[in-house]
């Protein structure tokens, strides 16, 4: 039987892009899946544009035994790179660079050599992917030391809709990040320190909501009446989360039998007119 136990190696990988580098993060650890029983540490250099960027990363591999790999279009850089691994005793793996060799002969044409192209070309598609990563990490109260780089931060009590329409509004291309609101508990101190403009607090109709927690109770704890679905405790949450939206002037939105398209659409339509000046990329395309 094969050992389970990952065994640590020190020699570190290093990516080294004139971009993001993720194409090449995403081979390396997928070539690295291989290899189950060993856990290699990968580190990241990006925006890789000057000589000086890649002679201290060819100083460091050096120093720590690693391997470089890079996945450079610049012509200049990458044949600085090979060259200076290869006087420095370097171990590197050229992941472009023999392709577009290949390239240039079969098209007979240059390439245009710019780090991040293909990113530059497929924005959209990339912000997306982005958002939903970013919002399924930032999904009921997680990482609230992160709220200030949500585009949108919702919050409200358990059940209200938060997680379905922060995914819907993911899928757009915002970033979203939801709080649970919970009586009797503080929320996290950074949720009031985010511009309130982009805070929506969701609110709802207390049988709807006594609806949704019955059918939830129900599927977890086979039914029962607790704090959970109360009816009397369900208003005061009801209420206590309203009113603490109130105070800190968050906007509310109304979702009792509301399609979450309705409720995204009337979001979207408060953020883009308050920010005017920084439309998000999906509603400039």
């Amino acid at each position: 039987m094969q050992n389970s136990i990952k065994k640590p190696v020190d020699l570190p990988i290093y990516v080294v892009s004139g971009a993001s580098g993720a194409s090449g993060e995403q081979l390396v650890h997928t070539v690295l899946a291989q290899f189950p029983n060993i856990s290699v540490p990968v580190k990241m250099v990006t925006h890789v544009r000057q000589m000086e960027q890649v002679e201290k990363v060819v100083a460091e591999a050096k120093s720590t035994g690693g391997i470089i790999v890079h996945t450079m279009v610049n012509d200049a850089l990458r044949n600085s790179l090979i060259k200076l691994c290869d006087e420095q005793g370097v171990l590197t793996t050229d992941l472009v660079g023999n392709l577009i060799a290949w390239l240039i002969d079969v098209f007979n044409q240059k390439p245009a050599g710019i780090p991040g192209l293909y990113r530059q070309l497929h924005n959209v598609y990339f912000d997306r992917v982005e958002a939903i990563e970013f919002s399924m990490a930032h999904d009921d109260g997680q990482k609230p030391q992160d709220l200030g780089k949500a585009e949108i931060v919702l919050t409200g009590v358990s059940r209200v809709g938060k997680t379905p329409l922060s995914m819907y509004l993911a899928v757009l291309g915002w970033k979203v990040a939801n709080v649970p609101l919970v009586k009797g508990i503080d929320p996290p101190r950074e949720l009031f320190q985010v511009d309130r403009r982009r805070v929506f607090g969701l609110t709802i109709d207390a049988d709807r909501l006594l609806k949704y927690r019955k059918a939830r109770q129900y599927r977890l704890a086979g039914g029962g009446t607790t704090e959970y679905n109360n009816p009397e405790k369900i208003y005061e949450e009801i209420e206590a989360a309203d009113k603490l939206c109130r105070k800190h002037r968050f906007s509310l939105i109304g979702v009792t039998n509301k399609p979450i398209e309705t409720s995204a659409n009337e979001i979207i339509e408060l953020i883009t007119t308050r920010f005017k000046d920084d439309v998000h990329d999906s509603m400039k395309k």
